[in-house]
């Protein structure tokens, strides 16, 4: 099996594996079925361009629940240290990304932080960090934005989310979805496990993020021989795609597609994405956008900027 993105430096494996018009009152997304999707098909995917990719390391990407603020990872020049959180704006849904702007302390420090992931009502971040104080390699954090200003989010310091999600060994991968139907939010996040495979998790969390019971194994997402890295999941829980390095695979990460009927049934039906979203290099860290129609993620394919960019691809419901 092919497998040179885990050849790769240690601080561009940590990152890869974590790797507007805004107001305080942000508006509720639609929920849809993921039902409507079930023909169709993703766009060629297309570079998201030289704003916002650069000659460096830039992945894990996020939307906002307005889909006016776009979070992702990178190491490019003008960080705080290794890699740091980076965010970009647009002024509507079809306008381009203006120039992204590091978020800053305390979110960023000089040490790797990525994987970000925003609650519904925008007033959550949760990420991923290996800075000092935390009980393991890499923990899962949360932050509260304090308000939103001409300049951005502010950002409150961060929590880490204690021993029932965080261990003595790396927890990295974070998605935040309150899925349809489900009394609390859940994050998933990976772990290594004691076997040498990396599983997929989830632990339920109050509306300020804090941790309510300890996180569990997702064995239907979980391959016991394989690297399960980030998921995305849809608002309405019927849908999940899972970034992995799996047998059935094209050779390095690819991203696969799960589906259920409810948000109280296991996850089933995977189907690896093919092309054009999967090729024989990296595919992984995907992220959805709220209707269901955009599929952000990173990857390593000829037409980038640097060693890893961030592409987007599209679909319609009912394949039209």
């Amino acid at each position: 099996m092919k497998a040179t993105f885990l050849a790769a430096p240690p601080s561009l494996l940590s990152l890869a594996l974590l790797v507007a018009c805004e107001s305080n009152a942000r508006p509720v997304a639609p929920r849809f079925l993921a039902d409507r999707f079930a023909t169709a098909e993703w766009s060629d995917p297309v570079n998201l361009g030289p704003l916002i990719n650069s000659s460096a390391l830039d992945a894990n990407a996020s939307l906002s629940p307005d889909g006016h603020t776009l979070y992702f990872v990178s190491n490019r020049v003008g960080g705080l240290g290794n890699s740091d959180i980076w965010t970009a704006h647009r002024r509507c849904l079809v306008c381009d990304w203006e120039a992204p702007v590091n978020v800053g302390a305390p979110i960023n420090s000089d040490a790797i932080d990525g994987a970000p992931t925003m609650s519904e009502d925008g007033r959550l971040l949760f990420f991923y960090s290996v800075r000092a104080g935390g009980f393991g390699s890499g923990d899962i954090y949360v932050s509260h934005r304090v308000s939103t200003g001409a300049d951005g989010d502010i950002w409150g310091a961060p929590m880490n989310l204690g021993p029932d999600v965080n261990t003595a060994a790396q927890e990295q991968g974070s998605y935040y979805v309150h899925e349809s139907g489900e009394p609390n939010a859940f994050v998933y996040f990976n772990r290594p496990t004691p076997g040498g495979s990396i599983d997929i998790y989830r632990v339920a969390v109050s509306n300020d993020g804090e941790a309510l019971a300890p996180a569990v194994l997702v064995p239907e997402l979980s391959d016991l021989d394989g690297f399960d890295q980030k998921v995305a999941v849809s608002t309405d829980g019927h849908e999940l795609l899972l970034s992995s390095i799996r047998d059935g695979g094209s050779g390095n990460f690819d991203i696969w597609r799960f589906t259920r009927q409810s948000a109280q049934e296991p996850w089933s039906n995977a189907t690896n994405l093919d092309a054009p979203i999967n090729t024989p290099d990296l595919e992984s860290q995907p992220t959805l956008s709220r209707d269901g129609q955009a599929l952000i993620f990173t990857a390593i394919r000829t037409g980038g900027y640097g060693a890893q960019d961030l592409w987007m691809s599209t679909r319609k419901p009912g394949g039209n």
